[in-house]
């Protein structure tokens, strides 16, 4: 296992070969990205606007989101929209993929970016799931499931015949595998630690990359790094002192997210797990799993039938 394979060396990675400037012009493109009032998200909305693309902010706080999107006008020139998403609320999710539906006709590339980590363990989605598999999981797959058909529209007329669906994940998805019971309140996830919810509430799964490429959908999770954002904010203040020495600026934070969707040479990494900086890395084998990644699409799509 090479350095930049191993936790240590995703940790502390090479210097990146990708930068900001490749990215290539990206006018007529349309774009959402989850959590962008704040860190990695907000990173991400600022080169994609000075890069020409129409970017949503999808947030829950219209207020964080105007507050972001007046200083991403001061430092691009350029007005993002706010779409109204909290994750942690299903039928907000359906309100919001609707509102942007109501908008727009295409979508070309979606960044589930946003994301909680190490909250207060009793706190529960509105729905009832454990606030971090139903923020960066369930929210966000029934969110891209809403989204999916016009997703795949518009990889048929795209170009290079493709639409991306980029998920921010981390390393703690080498942590932990699924346990089902967990997802949802009741004695098995009261027996698990917060840190423990956390790696599985990012367990990369490559379902959608296996049901949908052969509709030119290229999905795509990722590691962004250890960064500086405001999502640890629920953890003692001696730790967070201990890993700010360790952590790097939202722009690079930004950088292997931003390759993913944008870098014309990652279409070809459907299924791959990237890590710092902007490049393939290793995931856990039951991530890999078609029976994981089945079992657990099956789940969720029962989670989202009715609402």
């Amino acid at each position: 296992m090479g350095n930049h394979l191993s936790l240590l060396g995703q940790s502390f990675p090479s210097e990146s070969k990708f930068h900001v400037d490749d990215i290539p012009d990206l006018t007529g493109k349309v774009m959402i990205v989850t959590g962008a009032n704040t860190g990695i998200g907000k990173e991400t909305a600022k080169a994609l606007l000075n890069h020409n693309a129409k970017v949503y902010i999808a947030a829950r706080s219209q207020e964080k989101a105007e507050v972001a999107i007046k200083d991403l006008k001061n430092s691009t020139g350029k007005e993002a929209l706010f779409l109204k998403l909290d994750l942690a609320n299903l039928k907000s999710v359906k309100a919001s993929a609707e509102e942007y539906l109501s908008k727009e006709t295409t979508l070309d590339v979606l960044f589930n970016s946003a994301g909680v980590m190490f909250p207060p363990k009793e706190w529960l989605t509105v729905d009832g799931y454990d606030m971090q598999f139903g923020t960066n999981v369930l929210g966000h797959f029934y969110f891209t499931k809403l989204l999916l058909p016009t997703l795949i529209a518009t990889a048929k007329s795209a170009p290079d015949g493709k639409a991306r669906v980029i998920t921010t994940s981390s390393s703690a998805h080498i942590l932990k595998g699924l346990t089902f019971s967990a997802f949802e309140d009741g004695p098995a996830r009261g027996k698990m630690s917060t840190t423990d919810l956390y790696g599985q509430s990012k367990t990369a799964t490559f379902e959608l990359a296996r049901r949908y490429s052969s509709e030119g959908i290229v999905s795509i999770p990722l590691n962004p790094g250890n960064i500086k954002t405001d999502l640890a904010r629920h953890m003692p203040s001696f730790l967070r002192g201990i890993l700010n020495l360790f952590l790097y600026d939202v722009e690079h934070g930004a950088l292997t997210q931003l390759y993913a969707g944008t870098a014309p040479e990652a279409v070809e990494l459907n299924g791959k797990y990237l890590v710092p900086w902007a490049r393939v890395g290793p995931t856990r084998k039951d991530a890999r799993d078609p029976k994981v990644g089945e079992a657990l699409w099956e789940w969720l799509e029962e989670q989202v039938k009715d609402v």
